[in-house]
């Protein structure tokens, strides 16, 4: 079998090869065909494009975009486009991969995509995001579209980098497309129910876990690492559910209060000071320490890599629910099992922002728009049917969530590959 390599790139974890890792091991357990293991895993496409943007001062500087399609055999592709300095290839690749089995595992009908610009939005004005956005959709635009790659938002893209590049693509066309993007603005084909669908579907997942596992989420202890649209509306609706907030982070540190704090406050004190850091009764922690808190729920909501095989065992969570990509490298992932810490899967625990987004796409395809309730309703049946499959193999297999997660979702694009066949 081949097995991924462990590289490491500026003292960082090379997450394409984590992600081919996690592939291998899958494939392994399931004896999986091996012409099928080749092809699953490499990506179909990787675009790399170098284009011009003229700067707020009259410059002109270049930038690097990549878009990668994973694997497109049950439906078009699907994922967000991040802007971000640190921006890579490999991370691009990585992100596709597990864009594929995120849809899979939900059994929702798209293939896995990626996208990304290597910039740093926080130094530019809106006039240049806007350039930066409609340059770069016009070069995606032989490879994106309704029927083939339906991009989102991701790191520092949002409602408004999606409206540009709809307008973009449909000014190409010639009439409006607003099945191109999800995660617009309602005003434009929008859904509702969308900014909140990532946090609300994990939110979903860890109740089903809590119940599992026989955790009262009433006065059950969160910590939340990241504290952006996802790890907010998660306390929000973790607060809501009962759940004592006890410490959250951001880029600039933590915040900690074993007796709980107000999610709504913690926002409040984070748009005046720009950070949580400093907000009232709490006591400062490192990001590093957040993870190793004594709490029921744990929910890494920022960068890969974070839970590694040096800090695993430090970990006091019962449940750990990634609401980020790629938190937790694959020999962490065995030390927690062992210590019966059930880690809820970046493939299933933020499933929910990519299956609300399937709904808006399936709304703008129809030109017929669903209520919130009803968005979440849907959405609730998908995430808790979804757990309980996972779970069923996990048990049956006795393997941990992760490997359960990739187990079905593997097993249902490896399925694809064979009733579609080769070509030609």
């Amino acid at each position: 079998m081949v097995t991924a390599e462990k590289t490491k790139e500026k003292g960082k974890t090379n997450i394409w090869h984590v992600a081919q890792q996690q592939l291998d091991i899958v494939a392994e357990k399931m004896n999986l065909d091996r012409g099928i293991h080749e092809i699953l895993r490499q990506p179909k496409r990787e675009f790399t494009v170098n284009f011009p943007v003229k700067m707020r001062d009259g410059s002109i500087k270049v930038f690097t975009g990549y878009r990668v399609h994973h694997n497109l055999t049950r439906g078009p592709g699907k994922g967000g486009i991040r802007y971000h300095p640190e921006v890579t290839l490999d991370e691009v690749k990585a992100l596709a991969m597990w864009m594929t089995w995120k849809c899979a595992v939900v059994g929702i009908p798209y293939g896995g995509a990626k996208g990304g610009v290597v910039c740093n939005p926080k130094e530019m004005t809106l006039g240049e995001l806007e350039a930066l956005t409609r340059r770069f959709a016009s070069e995606l635009i032989l490879i994106i579209g309704p029927e083939k790659d339906i991009p989102a938002p991701d790191v520092y893209t949002n409602p408004q980098v999606m409206a540009w590049i709809m307008d973009t693509f449909s000014m190409n066309k010639g009439y409006s497309v607003a099945g191109v993007v999800t995660g617009k603005p309602l005003q434009i084909g929008g859904s509702e129910g969308r900014n909140e669908a990532t946090a609300r579907g994990c939110v979903y997942v860890i109740e089903e876990a809590a119940n599992h596992l026989g955790i009262d989420m009433r006065g059950a202890t969160v910590a939340i690492q990241g504290y952006g649209n996802a790890g907010s509306i998660a306390a929000k609706l973790l607060a809501e559910a009962g759940c004592k907030i006890i410490a959250v982070s951001d880029s600039r540190g933590g915040i900690h209060n074993p007796k709980g704090m107000d999610p709504n406050d913690i926002i409040a004190h984070k748009q005046k000071s720009g950070s949580v850091v400093g907000f009232h009764g709490s006591k400062e922690i490192s990001n590093e320490e957040i993870l190793e808190i004594p709490c029921d729920i744990l929910v890494p909501a920022a960068l890969e890599n974070v839970i590694t095989e040096k800090n695993a065992g430090k970990i006091k969570a019962r449940i750990i629910a990634e609401a980020a990509n790629g938190p937790t490298t694959p020999e962490a992932d065995d030390i927690l099992f062992k210590n019966k810490i059930m880690v809820l899967p970046d493939i299933l625990a933020n499933a929910g922002g990519v299956t609300v987004s399937y709904f808006e796409w399936v709304q703008d395809l129809q030109s017929l728009f669903w209520k919130e309730k009803e968005v979440n309703a849907k959405l609730k049946e998908i995430m808790i049917d979804s757990f309980h499959s996972v779970l069923k193999i996990s048990q049956k297999h006795k393997e941990n969530m992760r490997t359960a997660a990739y187990m079905l979702a593997v097993g249902r694009v490896a399925e694809a590959i064979k009733l579609r066949g080769i070509y030609p």
